[in-house]
This record gives structure tokens, sequence and C-alpha cells, in this order.
């Protein structure tokens, strides 16, 4: 297993920023691989996302979906249209603005969702194992803290301005 470089003040807000920068994408790239050996479902790990947005975020709209993929409204709206395809979600009339459209897991959809994690929980943990277990305490700790500072996707007028 890589270990990240030891630095001189593993403390400081730069060398954590490069050890997420460092680790975080080896991560998702390992979950995006397992993702697409399995196909669960067809499940795209775009589609997969989604779903994860929706169950934390009832009633987003296109633009976050969006936002929280990093794509474009057309793209965004062809991975949902998918998603309504197959039943696993649905488009609602938004309470606040009749002309916007939320969107919501179906059953289907949350199960569906549940399944994929347990099965991607499942194989990461086969690779945890190798890990002491109080290495995997500090994982779980981190992940806690970084979940708590990051929170989740950002509104559209909470976007973070150039400069």
């Amino acid at each position: 297993m890589q270990r990240l470089p030891e630095a001189t003040d593993s403390s400081s807000p730069a060398v954590c920023a490069r050890a997420m920068l460092d680790g975080l994408p080896q991560v998702m790239w390992y979950i995006r691989r397992y993702m697409r050996r399995h196909r669960t479902h067809g499940l795209s790990m775009p589609a997969f996302r989604t779903l994860v947005l929706l169950d934390r975020f009832p009633n987003a709209s296109l633009s976050l979906v969006a936002d929280n993929l990093g794509a474009s409204l057309p793209t965004s709206s062809r991975i949902v249209a998918g998603l309504v395809r197959k039943g696993m979600v649905r488009r609602a009339v938004c309470s606040e603005d009749r002309r916007q459209v939320a969107l919501l897991l179906s059953a289907k959809g949350r199960d569906l969702l549940e399944f994929a994690r347990k099965q991607t929980q499942n194989e990461l943990a086969t690779h945890l194992r190798e890990l002491s277990a109080s290495e995997r305490g500090a994982i779980v700790q981190s992940m806690e803290l970084l979940a708590g500072l990051f929170g989740g996707p950002m509104e559209p007028e909470e976007e973070i301005a150039d400069g």
C-alpha cells in the first residue's frame, strides 16, 4: 500500500490539503473502477452520484444535479431522463415554484442505491482489512470530519467566486 510522503508539519492546512488532493482521487478512482466493472443494474458513476444526491437532497433541481456532477444541464438531463425511464427517479412540480421541476428518488431508486452502496461497501471493506483497527478508526474519524466540514453540494448561489 502506498503511503503519503512525510512532511515536516503534518498538521498544517497546506499539508492536509495536499494529502487530500493526492489521496481522495485514488479512492474515487477505485470506487469508479469497481462500479464500472460490476455495473450494478446498468448504473453509471454519474447516475449513482445523482441517486446519492437525491437521497440527501429530496426535491433537488436539475441545476443542482448538474453542479454536483460538474456536468452541463443537457448531460445532466440525459442522466436524469435515464433514471426516470428506469423508474428510479420521478419528477414532480416544485412546491415553491410551479415552473420548477423537483427530482425525487422512487422506492426502486432508493432500493437500488442501497444495494449499490452495500456492494461497494463490501468491496471497500475487503481492502480495508489490510489496515489495523486504529488505522481504520482514523479513516472513519477523518471522513466524519471532512463530511462535517464540506457538507455537500453547494446551491448555485453559494458558489465561491473567483478571485
